[in-house]
């Protein structure tokens, strides 16, 4: 059931690569769109990776779209992840149409072929991508080749436990990092000898929701240059970021934080910590919302955009934006049926607020966001506004996919468990490690 984006892992990595070693430019089947008023018809296969209640919403989709499109027979199959459809299309299997949770691999999708371009269906039916936020339209293409449509959206925000806060003392959330340090340290509860039993907040980068994709927004630190060189070791916002976490991690002592992550509940069952009255306040996504409701209603809770470097405070409200997204694999038998399904998906406001209503995650079109269908309770509002809010950002794709996240990732893990003592060297150093895996995926 796991949506998050950022880490693909060693099983992605070793699925592109054997697809980059299988596709050729004849893979690219972009100029062979059907011509237009040919219907579409016949069978498809789509892959999506949602399981479970979230798996039973994308079942009525389909159903829906089976009735206004009866000549098109739609087989599903859920809980496929990036890699599995990567390694199907490089052995010339595969589904028609891919559903993916990762932005980070539209990148690496697009330059390689494993997804078609769509510009030509695109500019052939008229869509309007105006009707997309620009963030959205940056993470569904790559340089001149749009490959993926957005299906919905995943925002960034702060869940607090009300309860928790009201007996600290506090009535709102923290909207700086030193208003989030100062209420995680009054929020947590140790026994006696030190062992934390309830966490104020977790400072690892490495824990449920909480990595450097969704924190960075909040210190406005940068991913890349404008000519896709890594910018983290030039960028004195990364060093501000890490040095705030890794004072918080002090505080609590690594080995405390490790020995009471390690007990935790998985955070897509019923005993995430959050649920469990386990955590004060915890960085997730708008779904977390649909999961509370139906796994833990009793805890009393709010939602917030996450708070912001002390001297940002004008940039509150913004957040981090990923999202599921929709193509069609280079071996598509049936491009044109394909095609039909993402359209209906991606453009058709009723499907798109029908899966936002079942799914709560963000709908992507300007139409779904203002459709009085739309079920918009004080919660799920906050992550309408901080997906709305012009500061909001994504990572900036890439032809390595998310390859720089992934090492980004590993160096941020050292420096918080102390293993990584100089902070500016280090960074340096990453900066030219990232430059050559990047010059490697292009």
């Amino acid at each position: 059931m796991s949506r998050r984006p950022c880490f693909a892992g060693t099983a992605l990595a070793a699925a592109a690569t054997l697809f980059l070693a299988a596709c050729t430019p004849g893979t690219e089947a972009s100029d062979d769109v059907a011509p237009s008023g040919q219907e579409a018809k016949g069978s498809i296969e789509f892959w999506h990776f949602f399981t479970d209640r979230e798996a039973k919403a994308i079942d009525d989709a389909i159903a829906q779209f089976s009735d206004a499109h009866p000549d098109i027979d739609v087989r599903v199959t859920a809980g496929q992840d990036d890699a599995k459809m990567l390694q199907a299309i490089s052995s010339g299997k595969g589904p028609d149409v891919g559903l993916s949770y990762s932005t980070d691999i539209v990148g690496k999708f697009c330059s390689s072929g494993a997804w078609r371009d769509l510009t030509p269906y695109i500019e052939r039916d008229e869509i309007d991508l105006e009707q997309f936020p620009a963030t959205v339209r940056s993470y569904t293409s790559y340089h001149d080749r749009r490959c993926a449509m957005p299906f919905l959206a995943d925002v960034y925000g702060l869940y607090y436990n009300k309860t928790l806060l009201a007996q600290a003392g506090y009535t709102e959330p923290p909207k700086t990092m030193t208003e989030l340090a100062d209420m995680a340290k009054k929020l947590t509860k140790r026994a006696p000898d030190g062992t934390i039993e309830v966490a104020g907040y977790v400072p690892l980068l490495n824990f449920y929701e909480h990595t450097p994709q969704h924190i960075v927004p909040g210190w406005d630190a940068k991913w890349l240059t404008a000519d896709e060189k890594s910018a983290i070791g030039t960028d004195p916002q990364w060093q501000a970021m890490l040095k705030w976490h890794k004072d918080l991690v002090d505080w609590y002592g690594y080995d405390n934080l490790q020995k009471f992550t390690a007990g935790l509940g998985d955070e897509w069952s019923a005993d995430n910590a959050f649920h469990k009255g386990k955590l004060a306040m915890s960085v997730d996504g708008e779904y977390r919302v649909a999961f509370l409701t139906d796994q833990a209603p009793d805890v009393d809770f709010g939602t917030a955009p996450l708070p912001v470097a002390d001297d940002q405070a004008d940039r509150y409200g913004a957040g981090f934006v990923t999202g599921n997204v929709a193509g069609i694999s280079a071996n598509s038998k049936n491009p044109e049926a394909s095609w039909a399904l993402i359209e209906y998906l991606t453009t058709e406001t009723g499907s798109i607020v029908g899966l936002s209503n079942a799914i709560k995650n963000v709908p992507t079109t300007s139409d779904a966001l203002a459709s009085p269908d739309l079920q918009v309770d004080e919660k799920f509002k906050v992550f309408l506004d901080i997906f709305e809010h012009p500061e909001t950002s994504t990572t900036p794709p890439n032809a390595s996919g998310p390859k720089y996240v992934e090492m980004a990732q590993e160096y941020v893990d050292g420096y918080l468990s102390g293993a990584n003592k100089d902070l500016a060297s280090g960074l340096a150093d990453l900066d030219t490690r990232i430059d050559q895996a990047l010059d490697l995926g292009r």
